[in-house]
């Protein structure tokens, strides 16, 4: 071509460029400020999702290995110590088989809507509480630290937990279990049994004086147990080792830590259905009472135990959901999780009332046994004549029936004197309502009825095998939801975060290994969780609802799932489930208020327990636990609100990773107004919306639409700024 063809070209180029430009004008600054908000998130299983959704990265976030891996996660999480010592006592507490009509009508209503609403955020925004939240209204951004908080306080006392459960594995290899009998004590004249265990029990004693060597109040300390730092710094240990990684080494425990449990609890079933009195215990935990069910404690305690079965608010939910696919069905994850775990409940139930049955049998017979030692006693004595006991009763090997008929003879006959006698009705359903949870279902009941077993060392292994299991797939949720979103927030490397708050925890956590420590765990147990769970639990519900929007997130959840979504779910979000939460929270202060604050302390003179309230010291700790956790809320509210502190130093900023490279991105504090995916940046420029109205023109905003891989498309922006202008043109 000649040279001078080559200088023409050059020029008609550069008119054409300009012509461009002038055209293009109007979009610059809306386009410089979309790619400032737009955001940016992690995972390599999601790049055919960002093509469609027009994000320039290439996901990095870990990603689950298969759907089952995070579904097993979901359900250790969900699936407790609470499933086993909690739900049971409930149950028979409330009227047995009643009790699950009110728990079934409170799973639809709150525990349902409003896990699939944490797992849709999560799987949504793929970032961990903080980051969900601070998109979702970067003033109510404080939820998410509020959850980590929570989170913190739980996984401090509920390690001591697993501590305990692998003490009395390490002890269970022992023929007989050292549980068994009472320990004689010997001294210069004679051998006698341990008064403060002759006076309770076996197992009751190894509880309180082997195991916690327990103090008789909160403020006398009597130093560390041994025994127990050891356990708790093995329990540390195996959580470290289990989340340094994240999913990636997390994940592939849960294989065992999640479906062990299930394993143990199907063996024990058979088993307690092969012994004696198990069909006895099932019968009086499910024989409904339904004037109990109409109470409103009944329906208080279900919704609670709904709340936490699930694990609700403590943002282990939202973290695991957010290494999903965008497309995840995770309406169908919520329905089955949730199914999961109460029939894990109701097998947990049938178990626990299966053995306690078997338990209550063996302590009938010995009942009846020395009752009827004592009916020849008074016979010989003269104190009941032969002519009033039936021929055919033997009363050197009498029956439970037999036993019965001969005891109410001998109260009609000797009406008067009967009480002098001192005999025991022996009746079995008294034993079964001897309602027992928590510590003292798992470590004193049950081990006690495991004495009893055929090969008790093999049940007595398997069973606190089960509860260390059950412990470390809540654990794992937990600090999951710690630590994935301080990572996502402020890129601090995940093992060395894991590490560092594991270790931290453990040198807390020595206040639960002290001869006090069960005082302690009380404490926390009863303060740190409860009323800050359902304040940031009813937050999350406002956050999607009012701030964000239930109608956008109801798009955003079609655009996601590839369906519309049950209006159900719509009402129950925005009328019915925070109606249901400002309750429960009303009913939980004004019960706390009317509940003197205290404890169950061990009186070891009296070997029997005694409430004590908590010394002033106590009561200040009590408060504080609920307003440290609670505290981020508003401080993250007011900074946000006035402008405390400049986002450009990066402190409450979101952090993100592209390509090895630490990207910053501005977060929006002067309006809530935000999308799940993308943050505003100015009130003049609004974020482009997913879903079906990506063509539609957003009230208030200027004539700039989306096109549908999410970057403004020129052909649509030029038939606005000049909609005379022929198509052909275009």
């Amino acid at each position: 071509m000649p040279k001078n063809s080559k200088v023409v070209k050059r020029e008609l180029d550069d008119d054409v460029t300009e012509s461009v430009k002038d055209l293009l004008s109007n979009e610059d600054s809306a386009e410089d400020a979309f790619k400032t908000s737009e955001l940016i998130v992690d995972g390599q299983e999601e790049k055919d999702t960002e093509v469609e959704e027009g994000s320039e990265v290439e996901d990095e976030r870990p990603a689950w290995n298969s759907k089952l891996q995070y579904i097993l996660a979901q359900v250790g999480f969900s699936v407790g110590l609470g499933n086993v010592w909690r739900f049971p006592y409930l149950c028979q507490k409330n009227g047995g088989g009643a009790y699950l009509l009110p728990y079934l009508i409170l799973l639809m209503v709150i525990g349902i809507p409003l896990f699939f609403l944490e797992l849709s955020v999560g799987q949504r925004i793929r970032r961990g509480s903080i980051g969900v939240w601070n998109y979702i209204s970067p003033k109510l951004g404080g939820i998410g630290f509020a959850s980590c908080v929570v989170c913190y306080f739980v996984a401090l006392y509920y390690n001591v937990i697993i501590g305990w459960s692998l003490f009395y594995f390490s002890q269970s290899f022992q023929q007989p279990l050292p549980w068994d009998q009472c320990p004689l004590v010997k001294n210069a004249s004679h051998t006698f049994v341990e008064p403060e265990c002759e006076q309770s029990s076996a197992t009751t004693y190894y509880w309180y004086r082997e195991a916690l060597n327990i103090s008789s109040s909160i403020s006398e300390s009597g130093g560390l147990n041994w025994k127990m730092t050891v356990c708790l710094l093995a329990a540390w240990v195996m959580v470290c080792l289990a989340m340094i990684k994240g999913i990636q080494s997390s994940g592939k425990i849960v294989y065992f830590s999640s479906l062990f449990p299930y394993v143990v609890l199907i063996c024990f079933l058979i088993r307690a259905f092969l012994l004696n009195g198990s069909i006895d215990g099932i019968r009086h935990m499910f024989t409904p009472r339904l004037e109990i069910m109409l109470e409103p404690k009944v329906w208080r305690e279900a919704a609670t135990q709904v709340f936490f079965a699930l694990g609700l608010g403590f943002g282990g939910v939202i973290a695991f959901s957010s290494y999903n696919k965008r497309d995840n069905n995770c309406h169908f994850d919520a329905v089955l999780v949730s199914f999961i775990n109460f029939f894990t409940s109701v097998l947990a139930t049938l178990v626990v009332f299966a053995v306690l049955g078997f338990k209550a049998n063996v302590i009938n017979e010995k009942c009846i046994t020395q009752n009827s030692e004592m009916f020849i006693k008074f016979l010989k004595m003269g104190n009941i004549s032969e002519d009033i006991i039936p021929h055919h009763i033997n009363l050197s090997a009498v029956t439970t029936e037999d036993y019965h008929l001969v005891y109410d003879i001998i109260q009609k006959v000797k009406e008067e004197e009967f009480p002098a006698l001192h005999l025991n009705p022996c009746q079995i359903e008294e034993e079964l309502n001897k309602a027992v949870q928590g510590t003292g279902l798992a470590f004193i009941a049950f081990t006690e009825a495991m004495t009893h077993f055929p090969a008790s060392p093999f049940w007595s292994v398997m069973f606190f095998l089960m509860l260390v299991n059950l412990g470390l797939g809540s654990m794992f949720g937990t600090i999951e939801g710690i630590v994935t979103p301080i990572v996502d927030t402020f890129k601090v490397r995940k093992e060395i975060l894991t590490v560092i708050c594991c270790l931290l925890a453990f040198c807390i956590g020595l206040i639960f290994v002290q001869r006090s420590g069960n005082y302690f765990v009380t404490m926390f147990d009863d303060y740190s969780a409860t009323l800050p769970l359902l304040i940031v639990v009813i937050l999350e519900n406002i956050a999607v609802c009012f701030v964000y929007g239930i109608d956008k997130f109801m798009e955003d959840l079609k655009d996601m799932l590839g369906f519309a979504p049950s209006r159900y779910y719509y009402y129950m979000w925005k009328y019915i489930s925070p109606l249901m939460l400002l309750s429960l929270l009303i009913a939980s202060i004004v019960n706390m208020g009317l509940s003197p604050p205290g404890y169950n302390a061990w009186i070891e003179n009296k070997a029997s327990e005694e409430f004590l309230s908590y010394p002033p010291w106590g009561m200040a700790v009590c408060i504080s636990l609920v307003v440290l956790a609670i505290l981020p809320v508003p401080v993250v509210f007011i900074v946000r609100r006035f402008n405390l502190i400049d986002d450009s130093s990066g402190n409450l900023a979101s952090v993100t990773y592209k390509r090895g490279k630490v990207l910053k991105e501005p977060v929006n504090l002067e309006g809530d107004d935000t999308s799940l995916i993308h943050g505003k940046t100015s009130t003049d420029v609004p974020s482009p919306n997913f879903g079906k109205n990506i063509y539609r023109k957003q009230s208030g905003s200027p004539t700039l639409d989306t096109a549908p891989n999410g970057r403004y498309g020129i052909g649509y922006l030029m038939a606005d700024i000049m909609p005379d202008m022929p198509e052909s043109d275009l």
